[in-house]
């Protein structure tokens, strides 16, 4: 299977997901959007995952190459394929699908719990994302569910955690990719963001358990294995 990837800074890789694909030796490649490099042909790959970055969708003129992206994304999701977005990635599906982004009334950083959708049920994630279980959050925006996408689940901070739709198209908010390395990265790169507001927590408070990492990404490997009909 050829997995591709659009990656929008050097610091939100694939994270957890690149060991999942390496296990079962699917074919990685990545358009890392900040450098120019062009977009490959729709017919090159079988899965899309669009990653996270601090920028805004909506943020064409310090980053041109958005529009382009947001018209390749929309262009995946009609060819059919699997389509994967984490955070800006998710935001970036929303608008693909017709959906308004906008700010979210609260940043959220840190672990908090997610309480999944009971819409859930009857499809491929069904069984891959518990009914309560604490993420790992980084964003400020937030969107609307789609018409015909499935919510995946709320949180105190924010209303739309998420969204399926068609069943192969998946759209989470939150992090469950992050591993102490993207995660130190994130701080590196974002940490003017920690402004002791209600739903952001310190640094120590966030890289206060690795046991948390690893739990969220085990979540991730769940629903990687949900969408991936060879792996079921």
């Amino acid at each position: 299977m050829k997995v591709h990837s659009l990656q929008h800074v050097p610091f939100e890789g694939l994270g957890s997901i690149e060991a999942y694909m390496n296990k079962h030796a699917h074919e990685v490649s990545t358009t890392h959007l900040y450098k120019g490099d062009t977009l490959p042909p729709i017919a090159a790959f079988d899965w899309l995952i669009i990653m996270g970055g601090p920028m805004g969708i909506h943020d064409e003129r310090h980053h041109p190459w958005l529009e382009a992206e947001k018209e390749f994304i929309r262009a995946a999701i009609d060819a059919g394929k699997i389509v994967i977005g984490i955070c800006l990635g998710a935001q970036l599906i929303a608008d693909a699908l017709g959906a308004k982004v906008y700010k979210n009334k609260h940043r959220e950083i840190g672990w908090f719990d997610i309480i999944r959708n009971p819409e859930l049920n009857n499809t491929r994630l069904s069984e891959a994302i518990p009914e309560r279980i604490e993420v790992f959050h980084w964003h400020g925006d937030t969107f609307d569910i789609p018409n015909g996408a499935r919510a995946v689940a709320k949180s105190d901070a924010c209303a739309h955690q998420g969204f399926i739709f068609n069943d192969r198209v998946v759209a989470l908010q939150f992090h469950l990719e992050t591993t102490l390395d993207s995660v130190s990265e994130l701080i590196n790169n974002c940490g003017n963001e920690l402004d002791n507001s209600e739903y952001v927590q310190s640094k120590d408070e966030i890289l206060s358990s690795s046991q948390r990492l690893e739990n969220i990404n085990k979540i991730m490997s769940s629903i990687l294995s949900a969408l991936d009909i060879k792996n079921p």
